[in-house]
C-alpha cells in the first residue's frame, strides 16, 4: 500500500467515525430534550395546574408532529444530501429546546412540544441514513446498536442533569442546556463529508423523486407497521415508567433517577450487544429475540415485591426492548432502496410514532382505574408479543452493499 492509499483510508475511517459520533450526538440531544419532559412531567403539571393526564398529551403532541419533521427534511435529504438538512435540523430544534425555558402557559408549552416534534423526527431519518451509508457492512448492525442508544444516552443524560439539578433550580433551566445542537451542527460542517451513497444514487429532479417513493409503498407500509411496534415498546415501557415510580413507588426525584440512570445503562448495553448478535444471526431473530426476552422481564420489571428486583428488572427491561432497537437503523437503512434511503426509513419511523403516540395518554387513562404496574404490564405484553410477529415476517437485506442491487430475504 502506498502513502496516498494509506493516507485516504485513514481519511475515510475519520469521516466514518465522524458521521456516526454526529449522528449518534443529535440523537443523543433530541432525547435528552424529551426525557427531560418525561421526568419532570409531575413539577411541570403542578406549576400549570395541569393533571398527569393533561401533561401525559404534550408528549402525545410530542410524538404526533415527529411524521412532518421526517417528512420535511428526508425529502430534502434525498433532494440535496444529507448534511445540510441534518445541520438545519440540530439549530431549528435546539432553539425550540431553549425557548422551552420560558414557556409561561401550558399551551404555549403544548406548542413548543409540537415544534420539538418536527425537529426530532426530522434528525433520526437524515442522521441514520448518512451514517448507515458510510459505515462497513460488516459493522453495520454494531455501529447500528451504537448509534440507536443515542436515545439510551439522552434518557441517562437527562436522568443526571435532573438528580444534579432539579431540587436547586427547577425544570426550566434544564432546557437551556438544549443549545448544545447548534454546536453539533458546527461540528457537522467542518468534520462530516457528504455520503458517496446519495452522490451516486440520487434522482435528479422532485418528480423522478416523487415516482421513486410512491414506486416503494409496500415496503413502506411494512417499515411502518414494524415502527408501530417498536415504539409502542420503548415509549410503553418508558415514557410513564417514572411517574409509575413516583405513583406506585412514592419514590422521591432522586430514586427517580437513579433507577432511570440504571435503566438507561441496561439500554446501552443491550443496543450494541443486540446489534452485534444482528451482524452474525441476521436482523428480524435479533429483533425478535430482544421483544420476546422482554416479555420474560415483565413480572419483575413491574410487579417486583422490592426495590432491588425493580431495579434489575429496569434494567434487563431496558437492555431487551433498546436492544432490539438497536437492529433498527440497519434495519431499515437496508430495507430502503438507495434513492429514498433518506426519507423512506425517517418517514415510516415517525409514522410509526404517530401511530404508537397515544401509548402515554392510554396507560395513564387506564391508571386512573387500575394499579400502574398492571396498567405497564398490560400494555406491554401486547406490544411485545405483536412487535416480534411482525419483524419474524417481515424482510431482510443484512450487510447488502448500498449502491447495488440485491434481492430480499
Amino acid at each position: 500500500m502506498n502513502q496516498s492509499d494509506s493516507l485516504g483510508d485513514r481519511q475515510n475511517v475519520k469521516d466514518q467515525t465522524s458521521a456516526v459520533l454526529a449522528s449518534f450526538l443529535g440523537w443523543t440531544l433530541d432525547a435528552f430534550d424529551y426525557f427531560l419532559v418525561v421526568l419532570c412531567l409531575t413539577a411541570i403539571g403542578r406549576e400549570f395546574h395541569r393533571s398527569d393526564k393533561e401533561m401525559a398529551f404534550t408528549i402525545t403532541i410530542t410524538l404526533a408532529f415527529r411524521p412532518v419533521g421526517a417528512f420535511l427534511f428526508g425529502l430534502l435529504a434525498d433532494r440535496y444530501g444529507r448534511r445540510i438538512p441534518l445541520m438545519i435540523d440540530l439549530v431549528f430544534y435546539s432553539l425550540v429546546e431553549v425557548a422551552t425555558a420560558f414557556a409561561h402557559t401550558y399551551w404555549t408549552f403544548v406548542v413548543l412540544r409540537a415544534l420539538f416534534g418536527i425537529g426530532m423526527g426530522g434528525e433520526w431519518g437524515v442522521g441514520a441514513s448518512l451514517a448507515m451509508e458510510k459505515v462497513p457492512p460488516r459493522l453495520r448492525g454494531l455501529l447500528s446498536g451504537l448509534l440507536q442508544q443515542g436515545y439510551a444516552m439522552g434518557n441517562l443524560l437527562a436522568s443526571v442533569c435532573y438528580l444534579c439539578l432539579f431540587t436547586h433550580f427547577g425544570w426550566r433551566p434544564l432546557f437551556l442546556l438544549g443549545g448544545l445542537p447548534a454546536l453539533l451542527a458546527l461540528f457537522v460542517r467542518r468534520n462530516v463529508e457528504e455520503s458517496e451513497v446519495w452522490k451516486k444514487t440520487r434522482e435528479k429532479s422532485w418528480s423522478s423523486l416523487w415516482r421513486s417513493i410512491y414506486s416503494n409503498w409496500k415496503i413502506f407500509l411494512y417499515m411502518a407497521l414494524l415502527m408501530t411496534f417498536m415504539n409502542l415498546s420503548s415509549h410503553g415501557t418508558q415514557d410513564m415508567y417514572p411517574t409509575f415510580l413516583q405513583r406506585y413507588w412514592h419514590f422521591d426525584a432522586s430514586k427517580r433517577s437513579m433507577i432511570t440512570i440504571i435503566s438507561s445503562t441496561g439500554a446501552l448495553c443491550g443496543g450494541v450487544a443486540i446489534g452485534y448478535y444482528s451482524d452474525i444471526k441476521g436482523r428480524r431473530r435479533a429483533i425478535v429475540t430482544g421483544l420476546l426476552l422482554a416479555v420474560a422481564v415483565i413480572p419483575i420489571w413491574a410487579f417486583s415485591p422490592s426495590t432491588a428486583p425493580l431495579i434489575l428488572g429496569g434494567f434487563l427491561m431496558q437492555f431487551m426492548v433498546q436492544g432490539a432497537w438497536g437492529v433498527i437503523p440497519a434495519h431499515l437503512s437496508e430495507l430502503s432502496p438507495d434513492n429514498v434511503r433518506g426519507f423512506l426509513p425517517g418517514f415510516a419511523y415517525q409514522c410509526g410514532v404517530l401511530l404508537s403516540s397515544s401509548i402515554a395518554l392510554v396507560q395513564a387513562a387506564f391508571a386512573e382505574h387500575l394499579p400502574y404496574s398492571t396498567t405497564m404490564a398490560m400494555t406491554a405484553v401486547v406490544v411485545f408479543i405483536g412487535g416480534s410477529i411482525v419483524a419474524a415476517l417481515g424482510r431482510e437485506r443484512r450487510a447488502m452493499i448500498f449502491g447495488q442491487t440485491t434481492t430480499p430475504t
